[in-house]
Protein backbone atom coordinates (compact mmCIF):
# COMPACT_ATOMS: atom_id res chain seq x y z
CA UNK A 1 0.00 0.00 0.00
CA UNK A 2 1.31 3.44 -0.91
CA UNK A 3 2.38 5.66 1.97
CA UNK A 4 -0.25 8.25 0.99
CA UNK A 5 -3.03 5.66 1.25
CA UNK A 6 -1.79 4.59 4.68
CA UNK A 7 -2.03 8.20 5.84
CA UNK A 8 -5.50 8.52 4.35
CA UNK A 9 -6.68 5.38 6.14
CA UNK A 10 -5.18 6.44 9.46
CA UNK A 11 -6.66 9.95 9.24
CA UNK A 12 -10.04 8.53 8.21
CA UNK A 13 -10.22 6.08 11.12
CA UNK A 14 -8.94 8.70 13.55
CA UNK A 15 -11.56 11.14 12.26
CA UNK A 16 -14.40 8.67 12.79
CA UNK A 17 -13.22 7.86 16.33
CA UNK A 18 -12.89 11.53 17.23
CA UNK A 19 -16.32 12.21 15.72
CA UNK A 20 -17.89 9.36 17.72
CA UNK A 21 -16.26 10.75 20.87
CA UNK A 22 -17.54 14.25 20.13
CA UNK A 23 -21.13 13.15 19.51
CA UNK A 24 -21.10 11.06 22.67
CA UNK A 25 -19.69 13.86 24.84
CA UNK A 26 -22.33 16.14 23.37
CA UNK A 27 -25.02 13.98 24.96
CA UNK A 28 -23.12 13.84 28.26
CA UNK A 29 -22.93 17.63 28.72
CA UNK A 30 -26.67 17.87 29.36
CA UNK A 31 -27.08 21.23 27.63
CA UNK A 32 -28.75 20.01 24.44
CA UNK A 33 -27.29 17.83 21.70
CA UNK A 34 -26.33 18.65 18.12
CA UNK A 35 -29.23 18.62 15.61
CA UNK A 36 -28.05 15.59 13.63
CA UNK A 37 -28.33 13.28 16.66
CA UNK A 38 -31.15 15.08 18.47
CA UNK A 39 -33.89 12.80 17.09
CA UNK A 40 -32.32 9.43 18.03
CA UNK A 41 -31.23 10.92 21.36
CA UNK A 42 -34.78 12.01 22.13
CA UNK A 43 -36.21 8.59 21.30
CA UNK A 44 -33.51 6.89 23.39
CA UNK A 45 -34.36 9.10 26.37
CA UNK A 46 -38.14 8.76 26.12
CA UNK A 47 -38.17 4.98 25.58
CA UNK A 48 -35.06 4.22 27.67
CA UNK A 49 -33.36 2.82 24.57
CA UNK A 50 -29.61 2.52 24.02
CA UNK A 51 -28.43 5.74 22.35
CA UNK A 52 -25.91 4.04 20.06
CA UNK A 53 -28.53 1.56 18.86
CA UNK A 54 -31.06 4.35 18.33
CA UNK A 55 -28.49 6.24 16.27
CA UNK A 56 -27.82 3.10 14.22
CA UNK A 57 -31.54 2.79 13.40
CA UNK A 58 -31.71 6.39 12.24
CA UNK A 59 -28.49 6.07 10.26
CA UNK A 60 -30.00 3.08 8.44
CA UNK A 61 -33.07 5.21 7.69
CA UNK A 62 -30.75 7.88 6.26
CA UNK A 63 -29.10 5.28 4.02
CA UNK A 64 -32.51 4.03 2.82
CA UNK A 65 -33.49 7.61 1.94
CA UNK A 66 -30.18 8.08 0.09
CA UNK A 67 -30.74 4.89 -1.93
CA UNK A 68 -34.31 5.93 -2.76
CA UNK A 69 -33.26 9.40 -3.90
CA UNK A 70 -30.44 7.98 -6.01
CA UNK A 71 -32.85 5.56 -7.71
CA UNK A 72 -35.18 8.48 -8.42
CA UNK A 73 -32.30 10.46 -9.92
CA UNK A 74 -31.27 7.39 -11.93
CA UNK A 75 -34.78 7.07 -13.38
CA UNK A 76 -34.69 10.72 -14.36
CA UNK A 77 -31.34 10.17 -16.13
CA UNK A 78 -29.51 12.48 -13.72
CA UNK A 79 -26.84 9.82 -13.15
CA UNK A 80 -24.99 7.72 -15.68
CA UNK A 81 -24.80 3.95 -15.24
CA UNK A 82 -21.18 3.84 -14.07
CA UNK A 83 -21.60 6.56 -11.46
CA UNK A 84 -24.91 5.07 -10.32
CA UNK A 85 -23.35 1.72 -9.42
CA UNK A 86 -20.50 3.36 -7.52
CA UNK A 87 -22.88 5.65 -5.63
CA UNK A 88 -25.13 2.76 -4.62
CA UNK A 89 -22.09 0.79 -3.46
CA UNK A 90 -20.94 3.73 -1.31
CA UNK A 91 -24.46 4.10 0.08
CA UNK A 92 -24.64 0.45 1.12
CA UNK A 93 -21.18 0.56 2.72
CA UNK A 94 -22.49 3.23 5.09
CA UNK A 95 -24.48 0.53 6.94
CA UNK A 96 -21.49 -1.55 8.13
CA UNK A 97 -19.70 1.72 8.82
CA UNK A 98 -22.65 2.81 10.98
CA UNK A 99 -22.57 -0.44 12.93
CA UNK A 100 -18.90 0.01 13.83
CA UNK A 101 -19.31 3.75 14.41
CA UNK A 102 -22.22 3.38 16.83
CA UNK A 103 -20.41 0.58 18.73
CA UNK A 104 -17.67 3.09 19.50
CA UNK A 105 -20.34 5.57 20.58
CA UNK A 106 -21.60 2.97 23.06
CA UNK A 107 -18.04 2.35 24.24
CA UNK A 108 -17.39 6.05 24.83
CA UNK A 109 -20.79 6.39 26.50
CA UNK A 110 -19.81 3.74 29.04
CA UNK A 111 -16.43 5.38 29.67
CA UNK A 112 -17.70 8.88 30.51
CA UNK A 113 -20.14 9.93 33.24
CA UNK A 114 -23.27 11.99 32.64
CA UNK A 115 -22.62 15.64 33.50
CA UNK A 116 -26.28 16.67 33.24
CA UNK A 117 -27.69 18.12 36.45
CA UNK A 118 -30.77 19.94 37.71
CA UNK A 119 -28.53 22.03 39.92
CA UNK A 120 -28.19 25.77 39.21
CA UNK A 121 -24.69 25.75 40.71
CA UNK A 122 -22.44 27.93 38.48
CA UNK A 123 -19.57 25.50 39.01
CA UNK A 124 -21.65 22.61 37.67
CA UNK A 125 -22.73 24.67 34.67
CA UNK A 126 -19.08 25.55 33.99
CA UNK A 127 -18.21 21.85 33.92
CA UNK A 128 -21.10 21.12 31.53
CA UNK A 129 -20.05 24.00 29.27
CA UNK A 130 -16.46 22.77 29.24
CA UNK A 131 -17.58 19.26 28.25
CA UNK A 132 -19.79 20.76 25.53
CA UNK A 133 -16.87 22.77 24.11
CA UNK A 134 -14.67 19.66 24.03
CA UNK A 135 -17.53 17.80 22.33
CA UNK A 136 -17.92 20.47 19.66
CA UNK A 137 -14.18 20.58 18.99
CA UNK A 138 -14.05 16.78 18.65
CA UNK A 139 -17.12 16.74 16.41
CA UNK A 140 -15.71 19.40 14.10
CA UNK A 141 -12.22 17.93 13.91
CA UNK A 142 -13.52 14.39 13.48
CA UNK A 143 -15.96 15.39 10.75
CA UNK A 144 -13.28 17.38 8.95
CA UNK A 145 -10.74 14.55 9.02
CA UNK A 146 -13.15 11.80 7.94
CA UNK A 147 -14.79 13.83 5.16
CA UNK A 148 -11.49 15.14 3.80
CA UNK A 149 -10.19 11.61 3.20
CA UNK A 150 -12.96 11.00 0.62
CA UNK A 151 -13.82 7.50 1.75
CA UNK A 152 -17.24 6.27 2.92
CA UNK A 153 -19.20 9.20 4.40
CA UNK A 154 -20.92 9.05 7.75
CA UNK A 155 -24.68 8.67 7.01
CA UNK A 156 -25.36 12.01 8.71
CA UNK A 157 -23.09 13.67 6.16
CA UNK A 158 -24.09 11.36 3.31
CA UNK A 159 -27.76 12.26 3.44
CA UNK A 160 -26.98 15.99 3.45
CA UNK A 161 -24.82 15.58 0.33
CA UNK A 162 -27.52 13.50 -1.36
CA UNK A 163 -30.25 16.03 -0.59
CA UNK A 164 -28.01 18.87 -1.79
CA UNK A 165 -27.47 17.05 -5.10
CA UNK A 166 -31.20 16.43 -5.52
CA UNK A 167 -32.34 20.01 -4.87
CA UNK A 168 -29.32 21.68 -6.51
CA UNK A 169 -28.38 23.61 -3.40
CA UNK A 170 -25.05 24.03 -1.62
CA UNK A 171 -24.14 21.56 1.10
CA UNK A 172 -24.04 24.40 3.63
CA UNK A 173 -27.58 25.55 2.88
CA UNK A 174 -28.88 21.99 2.82
CA UNK A 175 -27.11 21.24 6.11
CA UNK A 176 -28.81 24.22 7.77
CA UNK A 177 -32.23 23.15 6.50
CA UNK A 178 -31.64 19.55 7.55
CA UNK A 179 -30.58 20.71 11.02
CA UNK A 180 -33.77 22.76 11.34
CA UNK A 181 -35.82 19.74 10.27
CA UNK A 182 -34.17 17.55 12.92
CA UNK A 183 -34.67 20.16 15.62
CA UNK A 184 -38.34 20.54 14.64
CA UNK A 185 -38.87 16.78 14.80
CA UNK A 186 -37.09 16.61 18.16
CA UNK A 187 -39.21 19.40 19.65
CA UNK A 188 -42.43 17.85 18.33
CA UNK A 189 -41.59 14.34 19.56
CA UNK A 190 -40.48 15.67 22.94
CA UNK A 191 -43.70 17.58 23.59
CA UNK A 192 -46.01 14.89 22.19
CA UNK A 193 -44.43 11.88 23.90
CA UNK A 194 -42.70 13.33 26.96
CA UNK A 195 -44.54 16.58 27.55
CA UNK A 196 -41.33 18.63 27.56
CA UNK A 197 -38.24 19.45 25.53
CA UNK A 198 -35.74 16.62 25.29
CA UNK A 199 -32.32 16.96 23.69
CA UNK A 200 -32.71 20.60 22.62
CA UNK A 201 -31.12 23.39 24.61
CA UNK A 202 -28.48 26.09 24.54
CA UNK A 203 -25.95 23.42 23.62
CA UNK A 204 -27.86 22.74 20.40
CA UNK A 205 -27.48 26.35 19.26
CA UNK A 206 -23.81 26.41 20.27
CA UNK A 207 -23.24 23.16 18.37
CA UNK A 208 -24.90 24.51 15.19
CA UNK A 209 -22.49 27.46 15.18
CA UNK A 210 -19.46 25.86 16.79
CA UNK A 211 -19.09 22.69 14.73
CA UNK A 212 -19.05 24.57 11.44
CA UNK A 213 -16.53 27.10 12.74
CA UNK A 214 -14.34 24.32 14.12
CA UNK A 215 -14.31 22.57 10.74
CA UNK A 216 -13.42 25.80 8.94
CA UNK A 217 -10.60 26.72 11.35
CA UNK A 218 -9.19 23.19 11.48
CA UNK A 219 -9.12 22.93 7.70
CA UNK A 220 -7.53 26.39 7.39
CA UNK A 221 -4.56 25.41 9.53
CA UNK A 222 -4.14 21.75 8.57
CA UNK A 223 -5.56 21.12 5.08
CA UNK A 224 -2.37 21.85 3.15
CA UNK A 225 -0.28 19.62 5.42
CA UNK A 226 -2.85 16.81 5.30
CA UNK A 227 -3.10 17.07 1.52
CA UNK A 228 0.67 16.80 1.16
CA UNK A 229 0.77 13.69 3.36
CA UNK A 230 -2.16 11.95 1.71
CA UNK A 231 -1.67 13.07 -1.88
CA UNK A 232 -5.25 14.37 -1.96
CA UNK A 233 -4.11 17.61 -3.60
CA UNK A 234 -3.40 15.54 -6.72
CA UNK A 235 -6.84 13.91 -6.84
Amino acid sequence: MKKENVYRTVFYIAGLLILALGLTLNTKAGLGVSPIISVPYTFSQIFDFNFGNATLVFYCIFVFIELTLHFIRRNSNSLNKKNFRLILFMDILQIPLSIVFTRFMNLFSNLFPNFASNSTNPEQFSIQLFVLIIAILCTGIGASLSLSMRFIPNPGDGIVQTLADCVNQTVGTTKNCFDLLNISITITVGFLLAGHLTGVGIGTLIAVIGVGRTIAIFQHFTQNKINSLTGLSNI
